[in-house]
């Protein structure tokens, strides 16, 4: 690929990412997972297992909440409203997927997921089908998976 080629890449990567940032979406993904978990959200949790200050989050909640994605009130919590359960469920399944793909390859299941949560947002919809398709051709073709296996 030519370099003007992937600066048009990186400027159209750019411009879908404005109404969602990749950091909004790790913020959904872990407040969905912590009520999967605990039943709810609080903003000690979500600092701890995105590592950053209080007053990151704080800012983050405010926005998720100024862009309909998130209901907060002070003192009573954070709840998903549907557009961000939607988009959390999403991130969801592409993880699921990209991992599934990662132990495949053979990949460690701890590394599988540290990597996913890398290159997870960076997945459009119909890239990720065709990964689910390679991935079912895989899984049914037993001569591919011993390969995979050797």
């Amino acid at each position: 690929m030519r370099a003007i080629d992937r600066l048009e890449a990186i400027k159209a990567a750019q411009m879908k990412e404005r109404d969602r940032t990749q950091r909004m979406e790790d913020y959904l993904e872990v407040i969905y997972e912590l009520m999967e978990y605990k039943g709810y959200a609080n903003m000690s949790d979500i600092s701890n297992y995105l590592n950053v200050s209080s007053a990151s989050v704080t800012k983050m909640i405010q926005r998720l909440h100024d862009s309909e994605y998130i209901e907060y009130e002070k003192y009573k919590g954070i709840r998903l409203k549907d557009k961000g359960i939607s988009v959390a469920k999403a991130i969801r399944e592409k993880h699921s997927i990209l991992t599934e793909f990662l132990l495949l390859l053979g990949i460690d299941e701890a590394d599988a997921h540290r990597i996913t949560e890398g290159i997870e947002h960076h997945f459009d919809n119909n890239s990720l089908k065709r990964l689910e398709r390679l991935i079912d051709i895989i899984k049914n073709d037993k001569n591919i998976m011993k390969k995979m296996s050797e």
